[in-house]
């Protein structure tokens, strides 16, 4: 009876000081209990219910003004909380990665989020530009008396080259539109634009790099083994009959991952075995980079005869536009035909583990894409800036236009082909084949490769992220409705924590740090072009600043900025001691992530033995009874 009342006494606090406190925190605390469900509802009806008890009692004390502000306070944390549930239901593509990743598993679940991750810095990239140098070039603009074709949406020339698309249509005049009132500088709108969007996409690289790399691969989590994912991670809130079984199978798919990685096994090999798969991967790497150095001297040569064909002047005909196609089908076509080569030297060198095999095939396609790319910038920067063109900007915009367009079109042309045709014949022709599976190295080096693109042709074409956040769109549901109908899940499950982590250091590097090279030789070394574009009659882009930094030398008020420019900006001793400073944080992050991942691996080492110990007690225990209770 003592036991009884205590308990009975107990549970009357818990409920009295759970109804002192804000909403928020009772509803925390009641999560946190370790109880179960409902017992857990017993109480916050209890707590509910005394809340009314004392809402009632001091009612006919409170006045008017004091009810209608605790009514209002009430409504609005309802409305607060409706409101995070439509926006954690309009999250994009939210309810589609689910089903992708419980049918299909983390793996190809990494690909639509690195895909959903681009389109988000597209959107953002679009924003900037459209609002800081599209908008205020709408006021300076002339109107357009070309003809459209519809050819133009293909080549980017024509109708499109007298449009704010490309850099060459762009003002150098200071736009005003009443004649004593505010001013605006095309040339410091574009450069400053353009750099402090390159210097926050550098930032939330980082960040996200760092993030990713926290949560994947030093989460100590990870070394806390798969009872608690087993026993602790059910979202009890979910009752609906379609989310019960997508979170069931998801679940399942996680924990089938987390044990084909515990229990892999690893295989010995005979010396002929281990030389026979020597030769092999030497014959391999032998055939990717000869491939690779073949697509980049065919890409080459073509890029010279397609400026010759642009030079020669053939621009309104519609044969001479139609021919400037010739370079992007190329490049196009080798970058989604030889990877298909490299999938299938991964298939011939018999890779341990579907992790190893999909590593070394990006590797590959990142070495054959980056090369191409390079190749088309040396093109770019050093043979079209120095041709004979009136505006080589726009010219090297109206390609990376093509590029980018003609690489969209060949990526739906892949899924139809490479896989939809395959389950076509891996259902009919040949049933020994089976249905295809998801290529994940390739097409994630496909969005790798667009992604790239858009960066480069964010200089002189402004709105490009605007047509890549089209793209990426359509992408996203082809990929998807292709997934459902015409792959199979991997035959070998396992685990790819640290795949979206390895997917935005490629994007990093050397896509992005290749990028500001190329932007950096454009800004400060090129002369730009003389009769177009905001920073004609410079002898480069970066002119601009230094002739702004001029005036504002005549301005008392303006000194600051004077000051940081020349003691900063322009200061090697400066970059040199911030580089110093991140070399230092980063030694030092590195240092704290690895005492980390070795106090998790102890902790988890000590729980381990003392499970051992405790299992061996339970044992010995249970053989002594059954000793006492033999007969003998």
């Amino acid at each position: 009876k003592i036991w009884i009342f205590h308990g009975f006494y107990a549970e009357q606090k818990l409920v009295g000081n759970l109804a002192s406190v804000s909403a928020n925190e009772r509803i925390k605390a009641i999560q946190k209990m370790p109880e179960t469900m409902k017992k857990k509802r017993e109480i916050r009806n209890k707590v509910l219910e005394k809340i009314g008890k004392k809402s009632r009692h001091h009612s006919t004390q409170d006045s008017c003004c004091t009810q209608h502000l605790q009514g209002t306070s009430v409504s609005l944390q309802r409305f607060g909380s409706r409101l995070s549930e439509c926006f954690h239901l309009l999250q994009l593509w939210h309810k589609a990665l689910k089903i992708i990743g419980a049918n299909f598993g983390t793996s190809v679940l990494s690909y639509f989020i690195f895909l959903k991750w681009l389109l988000t810095f597209n959107i953002f990239s679009f924003i900037i530009n459209f609002s800081f140098i599209t908008i205020p070039q709408f006021m300076a603009a002339e109107p357009n008396n070309l003809p459209f074709m519809g050819l133009e949406l293909l080549t980017g020339a024509g109708y499109f080259q007298q449009t704010v698309l490309y850099y060459g249509f762009y003002t150098n005049a200071t736009i005003s539109k009443i004649r004593s009132g505010p001013s605006y500088n095309m040339q410091l709108a574009y450069i400053f634009t353009v750099g402090i969007y390159f210097v926050i996409c550098f930032l939330i690289l980082l960040f996200s790099m760092a993030k990713s790399f926290c949560r994947n691969v030093i989460n100590p989590q990870a070394y806390s083994g798969n009872a608690s994912k087993l026993l602790c991670t059910w979202d009890f809130n979910v009752t609906n009959e379609k989310a019960v079984k997508l979170q069931q199978k998801n679940l399942s798919t996680q924990i089938k991952e987390d044990l084909t990685e515990v229990s892999r096994e690893v295989l010995n090999f005979s010396i002929m075995e281990r030389v026979v798969h020597i030769v092999i991967h030497l014959f391999s790497w032998v055939a990717s980079l000869g491939t690779a150095l073949a697509a980049c001297a065919g890409v080459y040569f073509l890029s010279i005869n397609n400026l010759k064909l642009f030079v020669e002047g053939h621009k309104s005909d519609l044969e001479g536009q139609a021919s400037m196609l010739v370079l992007p089908v190329v490049a196009s076509l080798l970058n989604t035909l030889i990877p298909f080569f490299y999938s299938w030297l991964g298939h011939l060198e018999r890779f341990q583990t579907p992790g190893h095999k999909i590593y070394v095939t990006i590797i590959r396609n990142i070495i054959l894409k980056i090369s191409i790319v390079g190749i088309l910038c040396y093109y770019w920067l050093n043979i079209v800036a120095a041709s004979e063109s009136q505006c080589w900007e726009t010219l090297v915009g109206q390609d990376i236009y093509r590029l980018v367009v003609v690489n969209f079109l060949f990526c739906l042309l892949g899924s139809f082909f490479g896989e939809f045709l395959r389950r076509i014949i891996g259902t009919t022709v040949c049933v020994s084949l089976g249905l295809p599976e998801f290529d994940i190295g390739r097409n994630v080096l496909d969005l790798i490769y667009a992604q790239t693109l858009t960066w480069i042709g964010i200089l002189f074409s402004p709105l490009l992220p605007g047509i890549q956040m089209v793209s990426f769109s359509i992408v996203f549901y082809v990929k998807k409705v292709s997934l459902m109908m015409n792959c199979q899940p991997p035959r070998k499950v396992w685990r790819t924590a640290q795949m979206t982590t390895s997917f935005m250091f490629l994007l990093f590097f050397p896509c992005f740090l290749g990028v500001l090279s190329v932007i950096g030789v454009t800004v400060w070394r090129l002369k730009p072009s003389e009769e177009c574009g905001p920073f004609r009659s410079l002898s480069s882009m970066y002119a601009a600043v230094s002739e702004w930094i001029k005036v504002l030398e005549n301005y008392t008020a303006s000194k600051w900025v004077v000051w940081i420019y020349h003691s900063l900006i322009t200061s090697e001793l400066f970059f040199f001691i911030l580089s110093v400073i991140a070399l230092i944080i980063t030694y030092l992050y590195w240092q704290i992530i690895r005492g980390r991942r070795t106090l998790a691996k102890l902790l988890h080492q000590q729980i381990v033995n003392e499970g051992k110990d405790k299992m061996f007690a339970l044992r010995k225990l249970q053989a002594l009874q059954r000793a006492n209770q033999s007969p003998s």
